[in-house]
């Protein structure tokens, strides 16, 4: 469980974060949704200790995640970017062992049960095959289920996502939130991740946390938090918010 208390957050005279509070629940994902600039990513990178906090903590359990060294901290959470991120000249091989880092020795020695894990988490997200390849020679969809297998290759209770399926086409981003969907609940995992597709966070989301310039302004269910009324306050924009012809989940619309 992830417990999120208080959290503020300045880049300079500029809060980014006013006291944010939300709890995400082991096996929960939680999609945190909101306009540009809202703090969506602030708040991903705070909670992982990336960038300093004016205030407040992030705990599981009696654990403040904040109060403890960065390597201690990756046993308990890991974070999965846009694939932008990945070093293009490493192997699928190499990138996954990369999550078993806060678990090797001194001297950096991969042990053959860090290689089963890495084995393991490639073969949830369907990366096995990809193995021998380079990251550069990757889809963009590849390259974010590799990130996905690094992340889950720490072992870890909670994981992060910012913006995940942001440069996917719809194909995978799909596919990716279902991946994710069923490793939260066959692996006990607390998710949180930062989506810019309402109508994503609202198919696949267990709850919903809406930011509004640096403050939660609605945390629920999808169709408690996707109302028209939320949204379009908060987007500046009219929609319309009617249920999906099959997954009957809200879809939003814009408006006249």
């Amino acid at each position: 469980m992830l417990m999120i208390e208080g959290l503020s957050v300045s880049f300079g005279p500029r809060r980014a974060l006013h006291s944010i509070s939300l709890e995400v629940h082991s096996g929960e994902v939680v999609a945190l949704i909101g306009p540009n600039g809202a703090g969506k990513s602030s708040l991903i990178r705070a909670v992982s200790g990336v960038v300093p906090v004016e205030g407040g903590r992030v705990r599981t359990n009696d654990t403040d995640l904040l109060a403890i060294p960065p390597l201690r901290r990756a046993r308990h959470l890991a974070v999965v970017p846009q694939a932008v991120s990945m070093p293009p000249a490493f192997t699928v091989w190499e990138t996954a062992l990369l999550g078993r880092t806060p678990y090797l020795n001194f001297l950096g020695q991969v042990s053959a049960g860090d290689e089963q894990v890495a084995r393991a988490a490639l073969a949830k997200v369907d990366a096995l095959p990809l193995v021998a390849r380079r990251v550069g020679e990757l889809s963009g969809g590849e390259q974010q289920r590799v990130l996905l297998a690094r992340a889950l290759t720490q072992s870890t209770p909670i994981l992060l996502l910012d913006e995940p399926t942001s440069n996917l086409d719809l194909h995978y981003q799909v596919g990716f939130m279902e991946m994710v969907c069923s490793l939260a609940k066959s692996d006990n995992l607390a998710v949180l991740v930062a989506l810019h597709d309402l109508n994503l966070a609202a198919r696949y989301a267990d709850r919903v946390a809406l930011l509004v310039d640096g403050s939660l302004a609605a945390v629920g269910t999808p169709p408690e938090v996707l109302t028209a009324g939320h949204i379009s306050e908060a987007y500046r924009l009219p929609v319309e918010v009617v249920p999906h012809p099959f997954a009957g989940t809200p879809l939003v619309l814009p408006g006249d």
